[in-house]
């Protein structure tokens, strides 16, 4: 079975979370536990690009996990979106106990 869901289903040019300067991060709060396998992302093509480029995409990508204390990390994936490739990418997750690859606390 899986789960999908959108966390902004209005996916139109214009329409984003943007982020200043060459670097950011989005926290999310789920309000309950999930054991997540994959993360996909959408990023609008050149054609339909107001400005009629596509630099605001991100690029470099890396998706962390917080135990349910919210006191450590886990890196769960790295990864690159690619422009020229389809708008919508899925990235698979490493699948881990919440014992194995803690990451310390990031700052």
């Amino acid at each position: 079975i899986a789960l999908t869901f959108w966390l902004q289903p209005d996916v139109s040019p214009e329409n984003c979370w943007p982020l200043q300067g060459h670097q950011g991060q989005v926290v999310i709060r789920l309000p309950a536990l999930v054991h997540l396998t994959a993360v996909s992302l959408q990023h609008i093509y050149k054609e339909v690009s107001p400005s009629g480029t596509v630099i605001s995409a991100p690029r470099d990508i890396a998706v962390f996990g917080v135990n349910a204390d919210r006191e450590e990390e886990t890196l769960l994936g790295t990864f690159v979106y690619n422009v020229a490739k389809e708008a919508i990418q899925t990235f698979p997750l490493k699948v881990q106990s919440m014992h194995e690859g803690k990451m310390p606390r990031r700052k």
